[in-house]
């Protein structure tokens, strides 16, 4: 899946696996950092992600690490977005159910 287009449980999944604190089991349910700013607002301080509005794109934010710059409909879900491609890349396998 592209990074660009994660949201949801698959976003905050690919979040846990980069901060390597994967669920086992059919049933667990990783943290909302893509909506829960006490989740996901601690990553954003960690990591100097930067987030602003974007006026001239497709998204109302945008986030950017480095070289890494991704977009989304509210800031957390762009940092998260950021963070993710930062670490894994441009594309994510994501386990079914959380799709």
């Amino acid at each position: 899946m592209k990074t660009s287009e994660l949201q949801g449980a698959a976003l905050d999944w690919a979040v846990a696996k980069c901060e390597d604190k994967q669920g086992k089991g059919l049933d667990w349910t990783p943290p909302a950092y893509s909506i829960n700013w006490t989740q996901g607002g601690p990553i954003i301080e960690r990591e100097k992600i930067d987030v602003c509005v974007d006026n001239d794109g497709w998204f109302t934010w945008c986030a950017k690490k480095g070289d890494v710059e991704l977009g989304g409909a509210t800031p957390l879900i762009a940092a998260m977005r950021c963070y993710v491609a930062s670490k894994l890349g441009d594309e994510v396998e994501i386990p079914e159910g959380m799709k």
